[in-house]
């Protein structure tokens, strides 16, 4: 199970972060220039990074929640999996 440090701001957190990135997508239906998500994901909060940014990615990645074609990324649609985090 992942336990955040009690003093952790949650809107930070990796999977918060994930799940914006995964709203954002889920608007653009298909590929999306990844500079292009970069920008909306950072006007979202004036405290997210490039490098909270390309984590987060990372971490949706991981699980087969995107799918990448050169510098564009989009919802994976053959992967429907449902992970547990518990």
């Amino acid at each position: 199970m992942l336990l955040p440090h009690p003093e952790t701001d949650l809107s930070l957190n990796l999977m918060v972060l994930g799940s914006d990135i995964i709203s954002i997508l889920a608007e653009k239906k298909g590929f999306v220039l990844v500079e292009t998500l970069m920008e909306e994901f950072l006007a979202g909060d004036k405290r997210r990074t490039p490098d909270t940014f390309f984590y987060s990615l990372l971490f949706l990645f991981t699980f087969d929640l995107i799918e990448q074609k050169d510098f564009k990324i989009k919802l994976s649609t053959q992967h429907k999996k449902q992970y547990s985090l518990f």
